[in-house]
């Protein structure tokens, strides 16, 4: 017995070491990473120029932001798994080709509407890249790989640097067409770099994929949205039929999802990565952190503008404030994560965004306005780069099996707090006379939407050491 159990732990050690190629690896998926980070920031800066542009109102304007948060939900948990069955490689490059030619079908739209529809598209292809990255480092970084899960953190951040910078200079210097244009040519090169340097992974078994949930949850969501955006339009009110027909509908496809995926034998969304032991409380954490956190960085550009007067340029580059206090901090926190656990960092983060919030809401004291906006997304920044390595590994642990799979759910649940926070702010500003003072008043409940997460930490099951 000796010598074979010998051999079993040997084979085992072989397949947790580290392989040789695997900075490259990253490198390379990382590229996918920035370019759908960058793209959640980048239209953040030319929301106003998409809307004189195509002479749009404000809360469908806000869909450009929305739907591709959609598309990221229902896409994470498919692409996880598709790329389970199929290999992480095919399922990730097709994501590349679908991101890079919706990217330039977005940069042609002439209305609002088209728009929305290509931006559904490029969302697909954005919303595959993180499930399947996630499971190629897994892979290549063996028993490493939660630190190296954990530096995606950075990944994210550089493009809230870029974005915003870019969108800024776009918008300013050409139109909000080419920040979609930029795009194509990062794209093509993914593309050719993954394709020779990407390792194909082995496919496994896998049952069917659930279409039926997944239609369920998008248009439950989709009604939803609609419904709430109808109100943002001229003279709509909450008896309008439209709103009250669109929200019935959305509530009864929300009850007929939740019961399929009960009774499916392999529904579209675990029940046991719904409800089980740790994963109820980060999906609660996770979907409000998504709202205060995701829905508060899309609209920062737009309250700088429409509160202070601040010029596009300058202002897309809060966002890159808020992004450099997250690298400043996400880098030591990964590493510090086996010595501190998960609950620590998740609190002491969130207090912090919190606090940065509600400094962005009040009036300037002692600063410039842009002085003040930046320093308040700087705290938020550094709050989130403490935070952010520990909510993303704190679920990974519990099933280390089913990686690509609790990335998917992680994101479609903080995409889903986006989402709601987003399309009910905006909608709000639609009807407010005083667009900036209205949306200060947003922050603060967002801020306070950070503080009710505190207590979900507590449920969640700490861990230190590697996994």
């Amino acid at each position: 017995m000796e010598p074979s159990s010998s051999a079993e732990l040997t084979a085992d050690q072989a397949a947790d070491e580290p392989l040789a190629h695997r900075r490259l690896v990253f490198g390379i998926v990382a590229i996918g990473l920035l370019m759908a980070s960058i793209d959640q920031t980048i239209v953040a800066t030319a929301l106003n120029a998409i809307r004189g542009d195509l002479h749009a109102e404000l809360n469908w304007s806000g869909w450009t932001i929305t739907i591709y948060a959609l598309g990221q939900i229902i896409v994470m948990p498919l692409a996880g798994r598709l790329g389970d069955q199929f290999g992480r490689k095919r399922v990730f490059l097709g994501a590349a080709v679908l991101f890079t030619v919706a990217s330039l079908c977005c940069s042609l739209a002439d209305d609002i509407y088209l728009l929305v529809v290509f931006r559904a598209f490029q969302a697909i292809g954005g919303g595959a890249f993180m499930p399947t990255a996630t499971g190629i480092v897994a892979e290549q970084f063996g028993r490493e790989r939660d630190r190296a899960i954990g530096m995606f953190t950075s990944i994210f951040p550089i493009g809230g640097i870029v974005g915003p910078i870019i969108g800024g200079v776009i918008v300013t210097y050409w139109s909000w067409r080419e920040i979609f244009i930029v795009n194509v040519p990062i794209g093509i090169l993914l593309i050719a770099l993954g394709a020779r340097f990407i390792p194909r992974s082995t496919p496994k078994p896998a049952g069917r994929v659930d279409t039926t949930g997944a239609v369920l949850l998008a248009l439950t969501i989709l009604f939803g949205m609609y419904g709430i955006t109808s109100l943002g339009s001229s003279g709509a009110e909450p008896t309008d039929p439209l709103f009250i027909a669109s929200e019935v509908i959305a509530v009864t496809l929300g009850f007929l999802f939740v019961r399929h995926a009960n009774r499916n034998a392999a529904p579209f969304i675990p029940v046991t990565l719904l409800r089980g032991r740790g994963f109820g409380a980060m999906n609660a954490i996770n979907f409000l952190f998504g709202a205060a956190v995701l829905g508060f960085g899309a609209l920062v550009p737009l309250y700088a503008e429409s509160r202070y007067g601040i010029q596009p340029l300058q202002a897309g580059t809060l966002l890159t404030a808020r992004a450099v206090g997250m690298i400043c901090v996400a880098g030591l926190a990964v590493f510090a994560l086996r010595r501190t656990g998960y609950r620590a960092p998740m609190i002491g983060g969130f207090l912090l965004v919190a606090g940065g919030m509600t400094v962005m809401a009040l009036a300037p004291h002692g600063l410039t306005p842009y002085g003040w906006l930046a320093l308040a997304a700087g705290i938020t920044g550094v709050g989130m780069g403490l935070s952010i390595p520990a909510s993303n590994n704190a679920s990974l642990q519990l099933a280390p099996d089913q990686i690509s799979a609790i990335a998917g759910l992680r994101g479609m649940f903080r995409q889903s707090g986006g989402i709601v926070a987003v399309s009910v702010t905006t909608t709000l500003l639609a009807h407010a006379g005083n667009g900036g003072l209205a949306q200060a008043h947003s922050f603060v409940v967002f801020a306070a939407l950070l503080l009710l997460i505190v207590p979900f930490t507590l449920l969640v099951p700490d861990h230190r050491g590697s996994w």
